[in-house]
């Protein structure tokens, strides 16, 4: 086991604080504590907190007890200062040194670094190394690492650059305002493990991102190597952190490294999603027989197409999806139809309940369908052609009198989704349409209203009426009279089991007769103050 020694600076006398730490065969590091770097940290933002002003006695004699300023100053970001035995032995801090150029006589550095450079943890072993990379962090301590040239060269690009722009040998190289002083110290201890990948297992993966990082900007491909392996094997949890992994190594992409296997897990070599992909979704969700599992994937289909809404950009691939929902509704409408036709036969209502029960059930499950196919095309802005489709249903509607209510009652709420859509603006219809829809299917909605009110739980009358009376008020003046009177005879007979359009009737009978009287004393206004105007002035 070897040592680092954490320096603290206590009245101008260093306290060396010693911590055992593992050890390569070559006499180096792997993976330091975290716990090593927050503790020296904190001794650090300890040390530097502001003290209360001392007298003026204690003030002189402190001047007189502190050393003289350190004329260094503080490398630059991105810089590295490297050090040769010849350089050394006239001034231990003369060369400063960048990855392109070489800067001499570097100014004098403020008070304030020297407390930095003194707060100190130091790795490797000195005895058998024949260099020293000093790394200056922007948390405000330094770490020394005593590390083998040889290695370095060989695994990181960077240091193999750095080393060589000397002829002299160089004995100590500097690295100046690190962003992560524990990572980098990690990741040049890595270079000493032969088994890589054991020392990543250990880790989660915002510290791999962290790793591939910095070994990136030192050139170490054989860990940039191992961080995508370990990358592209590991779960990643949470959207959050997809997204992290995701735009760490998408820039990775123009090297020649393992990227692709990590983003095929988040995009496929096809450039578009399969087109067939939705429509087979959409058509197991739609044959589901089990009520809990097919009701959650429907909650769960429709909140995602209702995300990705905003999403789709591209025209074409809109179209071939609401393409492929028309489908859908198409194929249930004809199974619908079959299914009514087989209900309405002479005979049907005195069979079994094993003969009648399934065809029910159908029944309920195509309607089901309808409403959850008609819920995602008013979420797309796409149900005019659906409030058509179901305008035209003649046929239907003429086969829903000759059904029990208890089996036909759920259709109707189909004809209740599309008021309240034309109501609430989510669609809309040709004036053709909405009278066509009335004129089939307003009738059906008011002979099941009383099943609807006490047979379903999602039918909310408030809202259904409103929006049944607001789809009747786009129409002309007079067809709201003629559907409007046929409703009033309706209500007057059935009450509460018939739709409440008094609103709508209000709003009609304002049209009717006191605006026209308003327009009327308008135009005698007009005709008398045209009459003034013509008479002669006296």
């Amino acid at each position: 086991m070897a040592e680092f020694r954490v320096p603290k600076v206590e009245q101008g006398h260093t306290k060396i604080r010693s911590v055992p730490i593992a050890v390569t065969p070559e006499g180096f590091w792997c993976c330091p504590s975290p716990v090593i770097f927050q503790k020296t940290l904190k001794s650090h933002n300890l040390q530097n907190k502001p003290k209360p002003p001392a007298s003026p006695q204690n003030t002189s004699t402190q001047k007189k007890q502190s050393p003289p300023n350190d004329k260094r100053t503080a490398p630059t970001p991105s810089r590295a200062r490297v050090l040769s035995d010849d350089q050394k032995a006239l001034s231990s801090d003369a060369v400063s040194l960048n990855t392109t150029t070489m800067v001499v006589e570097r100014p004098a550095k403020p008070n304030n670094d020297n407390s930095r450079r003194k707060v100190a943890i130091e790795f490797g072993d000195p005895g058998t190394s024949d260099l020293k990379v000093v790394l200056f962090g922007k948390q405000g301590f330094s770490v020394k690492m005593s590390v083998h040239r040889s290695v370095l060269v060989e695994n990181s690009s960077f240091f193999a650059e750095q080393l060589s722009q000397n002829q002299s040998p160089l004995s100590c190289l500097e690295i100046g305002d690190c962003d992560d002083v524990e990572i980098y110290v990690e990741t040049v201890g890595l270079m000493y493990c032969k088994e890589m990948k054991q020392r990543l297992i250990k880790q989660n993966v915002a510290r791999v991102l962290r790793l591939l990082k910095v070994a990136e900007l030192l050139g170490f491909q054989t860990c940039i190597h191992s961080c995508l392996e370990y990358l592209e094997a590991v779960p990643w949890v949470g959207e959050e952190e997809e997204e992290k992994v995701v735009s760490s190594v998408r820039h990775l992409k123009s090297d020649n490294l393992r990227v692709n296997p990590v983003l095929k897990r988040v995009a496929s070599d096809a450039s578009r999603p399969p087109n067939d992909t939705l429509p087979h979704i959409m058509e197991l969700v739609l044959k589901s027989n089990e009520e809990k599992g097919r009701r959650e994937m429907k909650t769960l289909v429709l909140r995602l197409l209702r995300e990705n809404n905003n999403l789709l950009s591209d025209v074409n691939s809109t179209e071939i999806c609401n393409k492929n929902i028309y489908n859908s509704c198409q194929s249930c409408l004809n199974s619908l139809l079959n299914l009514f036709k087989q209900a309405a036969e002479p005979g049907f209502v005195d069979t079994s309940m094993e003969s009648k029960g399934p065809v029910a059930k159908q029944i309920s499950l195509e309607a089901d369908n309808l409403l959850w196919l008609l819920d995602i095309l008013a979420d797309r802005q796409a149900a005019e052609k659906f409030a058509l489709m179901w305008a035209t249903q003649v046929e239907l509607a003429t086969l829903h009198s000759k059904l029990p209510t208890v089996s036909r009652h759920l259709i109707s709420c189909i004809t209740a989704r599309l008021f309240v859509g034309i109501g609430k603006g989510e669609l809309l219809p040709s004036k053709d349409t909405r009278q066509l829809l009335l004129q089939t299917w307003f009738q059906p909605l008011i002979d099941d209203y009383f099943w609807l009110q006490h047979s379903c739980r999602s039918f909310d009358r408030k809202v259904v009426e409103e929006g049944i009376g607001r789809t009747i008020l786009t129409l002309p003046l007079e067809d709201q009279q003629s559907i409007l009177m046929a409703w009033l005879g309706c209500f007057l007979k059935a009450g509460d089991n018939c739709p409440n359009l008094q609103k709508a009737f209000e709003v009609w009978w304002r049209r009717t007769f006191l605006r026209s009287y308003v327009e009327q004393h308008e135009e005698d206004l007009l005709q008398v103050g045209e009459a003034s105007s013509t008479m002669p002035s006296t």
